[in-house]
């Protein structure tokens, strides 16, 4: 995994960091519940948004919010790793460097989740009614 020979630059580098990247993310989803839980979420998301013939610019916000959401699940994963390596012992520091990466991850998911309540709150409205929405005016007889 160290590259600091100089037979090691170009392609070979470039291909190997590929595989170093998925080996990383192969652990993380082996061993992370909430990474499991973010790609099921983001599954029935997309899924959702083919059903409902979302539009295509909302479709890309939401895989943009999506793939937001698992990279921090990733960073975050790989922060408690690094924390774990360093101590073995409880640390409240430790704690506090374990809790801000899962905050950050809780942060951003809220908004995510708001981020598609604004998006899909009109079409599920729509489907579940069966009709679209238009305001409603009493009409005087």
């Amino acid at each position: 995994m160290d590259f600091k020979n100089n037979y090691d630059k170009g392609w070979k580098r470039f291909i190997w960091s590929f595989r170093y990247a998925s080996s990383g993310l192969k652990q993380a989803f082996v061993h992370e519940q909430n990474l499991k839980f973010h790609l099921l979420i983001a599954f029935l998301v997309i899924t959702l948004s083919f059903v409902l013939k979302i539009p295509l610019y909302e479709k890309l916000i939401l895989l943009l919010v999506i793939g937001v959401v698992i990279a921090l699940e990733v960073v975050n994963t790989a922060i408690e790793r690094v924390v774990d390596l360093v101590t073995k012992e409880y640390h409240p520091m430790a704690r506090v460097a374990k809790d801000v990466s899962a905050g950050a991850v809780l942060i951003f998911s809220i908004f995510a989740v708001v981020i598609g309540l604004l998006i899909f709150y009109e079409p599920v409205v729509s489907w579940l009614v069966g009709m679209e929405i238009v305001p409603t005016t009493k009409e005087e007889t």
